[in-house]
């Protein structure tokens, strides 16, 4: 079952690995992350200073991948002895990969980084402090290169006030892409994670959870995590609801005479065990702490 702050152990995804301690660098404070399976992260956002150090790197690391490719198709079309329309789409297709592709191409490979990020520590994850895909990449490349920099963005003029109007210091791409750009570089907090009743062990262990997707698991989560907050009408009420549309999703019969803070603990355990490769440790906190 969820409880407060301080009462969990807690674990994070494989990429999510913690490296060393390092203090945050100007221009990044803290923020909260819902994450799928982890109830919070505090990550530092990224701020336009340490952004735009990042940029400029990349940016002549991208003029100089561009005169190398410039340089190398202006030999393959004059020995091929290439017409003037040869000329004219190879320069296009030669300034598009550069501009466009760098971004997508190295965010896509490095999960959120390119060289200019890497060098100061930075990473673009999702809304919910995950890694990017190829579809957040694209956004966010195309993006950039349309209207937060280049075409219509006034030499970035419109990506500095985006970012400067967002809480999370987001540009136009990184909405359109729902992501945000944090400094990686700290020391990560653990996300809190749910604790399995003892007794439930073995009842969760042979459940098929591939029926339980987000848009019940977030409700269920929430609902553990603000327990202690309810009354207990309240408590008995949602929960008894919440029990009903789980085991119905996931083709479940409860345990009887089992509460539902327990069952429901049990299932979101079970979940993140299986997502997140959680040992099984039920006494991972005094069981003072927990209304069992």
């Amino acid at each position: 079952m969820e409880v407060r702050s301080g009462a969990m152990r807690s674990h994070t995804a494989n990429w999510q690995r913690p490296v060393r301690d390092r203090a945050p660098t100007v221009g990044t404070d803290m923020a909260v992350f819902t994450t799928g399976e982890a109830v919070a992260l505090d990550l530092p956002i990224a701020r336009i200073p340490t952004r735009a150090v990042a940029f400029v790197l990349d940016v002549l690391l991208q003029v100089m991948l561009g005169w190398g490719l410039t340089v190398g198709v202006m030999a393959l079309l004059a020995l091929f002895g290439a017409d003037l329309a040869w000329w004219d789409t190879a320069f296009t297709v030669t300034f598009v990969a550069v501009l466009a592709g760098y971004p997508i191409v190295w965010e896509t490979l490095l999960r959120g980084r390119t060289p200019g990020k890497a060098a100061l520590g930075l990473r673009v994850v999702r809304g919910d402090g995950g890694p990017i895909d190829f579809r957040h990449a694209l956004t966010r490349g195309l993006a950039a290169v349309i209207i937060d920099f280049w075409a219509f963005g006034v030499f970035g003029a419109i990506g500095v006030l985006t970012s400067l109007c967002s809480a999370r210091a987001r540009r136009v791409g990184d909405v359109l892409a729902g992501t945000v750009v944090v400094y990686d570089r700290t020391r990560i907090p653990w996300p809190k994670l749910a604790i399995m009743p003892p007794w439930m062990q073995e009842w969760a262990r042979q459940l098929d959870l591939s029926g339980l997707t987000e848009d019940l698991a977030l409700p269920t989560r929430h609902y553990l995590t603000r327990y202690f907050e309810l009354t207990p009408e309240t408590q008995q009420r949602l929960g008894q609801a919440l029990v009903t549309a789980v085991c119905a999703r996931i083709r479940a019969v409860p345990p009887p005479g089992s509460p539902p803070l327990h069952i429901l603990g049990a299932v979101i355990s079970e979940r993140q065990r299986r997502t997140l490769g959680v040992p099984a440790q039920p006494n991972l906190m005094p069981l003072e702490h927990v209304s069992w």
